[in-house]
């Protein structure tokens, strides 16, 4: 992993080493901030472009309007940071991580009525979030012993550095146990998504995911839907249960770092049935390679607002 050697921070560019923050910030104690997941690729026509910015800018402002807050920095100019960092650090294809949070203020739990909103965004390259293993053969999931808390308890609009710890816990608990990645229920026992990446199967043709009573509203899950649609296969947006999930043909998760990771069990339980048992199926293969050629502007009729040249 290569990180960028410099930063934006609060409207400069900076060296990483040279961007602190006081040991006194709220959000170091409190978890009281925001962030985004966001990637560059670079584009087959040269040159690179940032996947659907826009749109993870306006959450990351949504997420602080969420907490009470206002953001320093408008959508546009928050965009404008992201293809500036990326381009001090001469990366055409990165993550790039956006992060907001209360600063150097009172430390009790209530941080003020206008406390310092400090802002940053950091890059870099970063390759399949699960592996390159994972992308080509399934990952192995559990469910996990945490579940999703409920709405009224977590925010679930909102990327909030706070409510990010239970994901934390559900991971290494996965981990340890020999899997890759987590699955949490919702308080009612339904499936609600991975610590990072949100949940689809397939039934007997049919796409379902996780309706958004208690889930992240992932811009790749957004991303996924659209392409699904074009192919003419509609997304049903329905609860179901671990059984459902055992049971069905396909299992896949999306989101910004994982992209589009097949998975091959579940549980411990091979997905899918004959040649495709315990392998990814024919309709994820087919989204994935059509998602690789989305974000490095292969196909025409992509929407020209989801792609930033860096430049």
């Amino acid at each position: 992993m290569s990180r960028g050697a410099n930063v934006w921070y609060n409207g400069k560019i900076l060296p990483a080493e040279n961007a602190k923050i006081s040991l006194f910030t709220h959000g170091l104690h409190y978890g009281t901030g925001a962030f985004e997941g966001i990637r560059a690729y670079r584009q087959t026509s040269g040159g690179g472009a940032i996947f659907r910015l826009t749109e993870h800018m306006t959450r990351l402002t949504d997420s602080l309007k969420i907490m009470g807050f206002e953001s320093p920095y408008n959508v546009e100019q928050l965009c404008a940071a992201a293809i500036e960092i990326c381009k001090a650090n001469k990366f055409e294809e990165c993550y790039v991580r956006p992060i907001t949070f209360i600063g150097d203020g009172p430390l009790g739990v209530y941080p003020g009525a206008t406390p310092p909103i400090d802002m940053a965004v950091i890059t870099w390259e970063w390759g399949k979030y699960l592996g390159d293993k994972g992308v080509t053969e399934g990952v192995k999931l559990m469910t996990s012993s945490f579940i999703r808390p409920h709405p009224n308890s977590v925010m679930t609009k909102g990327k909030i550095t706070g409510q990010y710890v239970t994901g934390v816990l559900a991971k290494r608990e996965a981990l340890s146990l020999g899997f890759d990645e987590g699955l949490l229920l919702d308080p009612e026992g339904f499936l609600a998504e991975g610590t990072g990446e949100n949940l689809f199967i397939v039934v007997d043709g049919v796409v379902k995911t996780t309706p958004l009573t208690s889930i992240l509203n992932g811009i790749t899950r957004q991303t996924v839907t659209k392409i699904l649609e074009r192919k003419g296969i509609k997304v049903v947006e329905a609860r179901f249960t671990r059984d459902e999930l055992w049971c069905a043909d396909e299992v896949f998760l999306t989101g910004t770092a994982a992209e589009i990771t097949p998975v091959a069990s579940v549980d411990q339980r091979p997905i899918g049935r004959g040649e495709t048992k315990g392998k990814p199926g024919a309709l994820t293969l087919s989204l994935l390679k059509e998602y690789g050629r989305l974000v490095r502007g292969e196909l025409s009729d992509t929407p020209r607002e989801w792609l930033t040249p860096i430049r």
